[in-house]
């Protein structure tokens, strides 16, 4: 049955206290978009219109259950209903669909890393009480360790990182690489920012430094888009001493994820690697100068996680400082994103003195 109108009654119990509050306190239709995206239903009704029992079978679900849950939806703008029983996209539903270039659907798929980094908010108590990361307590494990004992999750994470095209061609738009010879991409998952770097830039050589499982499935999509040949992948923590030769050395979407000593080691190695004259590149996606909604969101988010925090340009500029860097530039890319250029004037003492 289509959703109705609205009445005077209907008006009338918006002024009530339980529908002022409605739009922050609903939790079913964000979990029902989730699932949603979880049965890939989106990318079940590409070709038109789908019979309810037929869509069913196609998402391996309860049909009784898959049409309350997508009439649901259908009454909050996403998907159609165009003939009782007949379900197909809208406007709204192609966001969900896995070729969108947007990368929603795998970040809120319930049984991959997008779904597990929501419903780790369930411990959110717990991090208010403590400071501490929720992650553990959701989940068992701390989140780094976490990942590194659950592979699947691992590579899902990696996927969702660099699942939205747009941002990642957004970051390589941040820096002039025609000066470059080799960009290290320190953190940098499976390669997706570095393989972007390399492909724009037929010149350049590259090395990608994550953890090993990270790096191995890096060497795998650094060969498929064609730039593996100009580009190694070394298996480590960049809070060892980092491979020396680079002349740019980059950090994206990476210091967030860490408090500030940390941060601060770990910019500390960049610049211990890159040495006199070299260069390091902080790549954020969020500043509190910007949007303060998505700011406020993300900097709970990195807490509920891993401990890690949003900052604005001036703290980012002060961890650069602390570890030996100067700042030469900063500037913000037409998404949003902070981008802080810095260079190496002397070679820094050991990050382990």
């Amino acid at each position: 049955m289509p959703c109705m109108t609205a009445t005077a009654d209907d008006a009338a119990r918006d002024r009530s206290p339980w529908a002022i509050m409605a739009p922050v306190i609903d939790l079913v239709t964000p979990l029902t978009v989730r699932a949603a995206a979880s049965l890939r239903v989106a990318d079940h009704l590409t070709d038109g219109p789908v019979a309810l029992d037929e869509l069913a079978r196609r998402c391996d679900a309860d049909a009784d259950a898959l049409a309350r849950m997508l009439r649901h939806l259908i009454c909050h703008g996403v998907f159609a209903e165009p003939d009782h029983g007949m379900f197909a996209l809208n406007d709204k539903a192609e966001f969900l669909h896995s070729d969108h270039p947007s990368g929603m659907r795998v970040s809120l798929d319930l049984d991959g890393f997008g779904g597990q980094m929501d419903l780790a908010f369930t411990g959110l108590l717990h991090t208010v009480h403590t400071g501490e990361p929720a992650w553990q307590k959701v989940f068992g494990l701390p989140f780094w360790e976490y990942l590194a004992a659950n592979p699947k999750m691992g590579a899902s994470f990696d996927a969702m990182m660099s699942s939205a095209t747009e941002f990642v061609m957004d970051a390589v738009s941040a820096h002039d690489w025609s000066t470059a010879r080799h960009v290290v991409d320190v953190g940098g998952g499976r390669g997706v920012l570095l393989a972007a770097i390399l492909g724009t830039n037929p010149s350049l050589r590259g090395t990608l430094i994550d953890l090993p499982d990270t790096v191995d499935r890096g060497r795998q999509y650094l060969a498929e888009h064609g730039v593996g040949e100009r580009a190694e992948v070394v298996g480590q923590s960049f809070f060892d001493p980092l491979p020396t030769g680079g002349d740019v050395y980059v950090v994206s979407s990476v210091l967030h994820d860490w408090n500030d000593e940390a941060s601060i080691a770990i910019l500390h190695r960049c610049a211990e690697a890159a040495g006199a004259g070299g260069r390091v590149l902080v790549l954020e996606q969020h500043s509190s100068e910007g949007d303060r909604s998505a700011f406020a969101e993300m900097d709970l988010r990195m807490l509920v996680l891993a401990g890690g925090r949003e900052r604005s340009v001036e703290e980012y500029t002060a961890l650069v400082t602390a570890a030996g860097l100067t700042v030469t530039g900063v500037h913000t890319t037409p998404m949003g994103q902070v981008a802080i250029e810095c260079s190496v004037g002397s070679v820094p003492a050991s990050a382990d003195a």
